[in-house]
């Protein structure tokens, strides 16, 4: 017997009516037992977009609460190698790799782990890499000069 309620189709009126509901809501906050640091903020805010506001449950949230954490360290350590560089002196004064570069690596590893985990990867929330190929290729053919240029149609105008 299936205990889960049935979801209505993605398709439907009702559907586009919960999804501009959930939109007008913004993302969601982090459960009370949760604490985020303020540098991990904008990143929760980015893993709450990528998929629809009714399909978290509180277990996925704290999972999203570490990815959002492992993030915001990412791009305070890539900072940190950035200014002092992907070799450092050891004490003796020999030039040794950065060790903020293995925490780097082991932090990027979990962060397309829990990625995967919660669904919020490229392919989970774009599609298919062979359906994004197409999109690309479509947007590039769009982008193309025509022959038969006609005043009385709008065309794209890249303005760089």
């Amino acid at each position: 017997m299936k205990v889960t309620p049935k979801r209505n189709r993605s398709n439907s009126a009702a559907a586009a009516v919960a999804a501009a509901q959930s939109a007008s809501l913004g993302p969601l906050q982090p459960p009370a037992h949760i604490s985020l640091r303020p540098g991990d903020r904008p990143f929760w805010d980015g893993i709450m977009r990528a998929r629809a506001r009714n399909t978290w449950t509180d277990a996925d949230l704290a999972t999203a609460a570490g990815l959002a954490r492992s993030q915001a360290d990412i791009e305070r350590l890539q900072a940190e190698v950035d200014t002092e560089g992907f070799t450092i002196l050891s004490g003796k004064g020999a030039p040794i790799v950065n060790p903020k570069h293995k925490v780097l690596e082991t932090l990027t590893r979990r962060a397309v782990s829990l990625c995967r985990v919660l669904h919020v990867h490229a392919e989970a929330t774009v599609g298919r890499s062979r359906d994004v190929g197409n999109a690309l290729a479509n947007e590039r053919q769009a982008c193309l000069p025509l022959d038969d240029e006609d005043d009385l149609i709008p065309r794209l105008r890249i303005v760089s």
